[in-house]
């Protein structure tokens, strides 16, 4: 009888647990029952009567379990961003209200150059325009060789043609000035007139022998005004290579000063690229190029 009893009891202590569970509904149309445990903003964990434990996202509810769960005052700020109002809920739309736009008049004929007069951006660029006029009118007056003043002014009061004329017109060249005829110089005939009598002058006699003839003048080559290789000596020294004995050896001798000595050259007997060996009253003598620091040409005296 006592067990009759307890187990009565253990039955109405259940039905009443599943009375007081709540159910709700789930958006693909199945339900959940059970108490709530704990919310985040993920969902809520519920207790079912079958002593487990489960968690339901809030997406998962449907409309009216959210707006069941609403109901609690603690899920309402959880519940809320999920709940979709009803157009009767929606707040009304802002009426749009169209401000109508006043367009400025256009002139019935416009000009460009009326509408450069008009604005600050026209008159800055009228601005350039003339300077730059000024400008080209004063080269125009150096190339054309005219005054300055006098292509500028015309420029200033006729911009861009006055520049125009002037660089159509040839260029202005001065008069050579007139050349005035020396004293001694003979008068030019004059027609009807007999030409007067010209009297030549011949050389003098008694002219100094040295002004008739001048003579030649010493040559002296030196190191760093000139380089001597085996292509400078060849060329400039061409008469003293071999005793070829051309005018240049008929009129000079050749010195050739060196580090250590001063020779004094009848010919040259060979050039090497690096040395040069110098035909002497001595005999031959071999000088490397880099010794030698000057090469002088004296005029014989005979």
């Amino acid at each position: 009888m006592r067990k009759l009893l307890l187990l009565f009891s253990l039955w109405l202590g259940l039905a009443a647990l599943a009375a007081a569970a709540d159910t709700y509904s789930m958006a693909d149309g199945g339900s959940v029952a059970g108490e709530i445990v704990k919310f985040d903003d993920n969902g809520i964990m519920i207790h079912t009567p079958e002593e487990a434990y489960t968690n339901v996202p809030w997406a998962r509810f449907s409309q009216e379990a959210l707006k069941q769960l609403s109901a609690n005052a603690k899920l309402k700020s959880f519940v809320e961003p999920f709940i979709v109002p009803t157009e009767a809920e929606r707040p009304p739309k802002a009426e749009i209200t169209v401000v109508a736009v006043v367009r400025p008049e256009l002139p019935a004929h416009p000009s460009f150059f009326g509408g450069l007069f008009k604005s600050g951006l026209g008159l800055f660029i009228l601005l350039v325009i003339y300077v730059a006029n000024l400008f080209a009118a004063y080269e125009i007056s150096i190339v054309k060789a005219r005054a300055p003043a006098q292509v500028m002014g015309l420029a200033a009061v006729l911009p861009i043609i006055g520049p125009v004329i002037f660089l159509i017109m040839p260029m202005q060249v001065e008069a050579p000035p007139e050349e005035v005829a020396p004293a001694d110089e003979a008068p030019k005939h004059i027609p009807g007139q007999k030409p007067p009598e010209q009297i030549q002058i011949g050389e003098a006699s008694w002219k100094p022998q040295d002004e008739k003839e001048k003579k030649p003048e010493a040559q002296v080559y030196s190191r760093g005004k000139f380089t001597f290789n085996k292509r400078f000596v060849e060329t400039r020294f061409a008469a003293f290579v071999g005793g070829a004995g051309g005018e240049q050896a008929k009129k000079f001798t050749m010195e050739v000063r060196t580090m250590k000595d001063l020779l004094t050259v009848e010919h040259i007997a060979q050039i090497g690229a690096t040395e040069i060996i110098f035909e002497t009253p001595k005999g031959q003598i071999t000088v490397p190029m880099a010794d030698i620091q000057e090469i002088k040409l004296n005029p014989k005296t005979n």
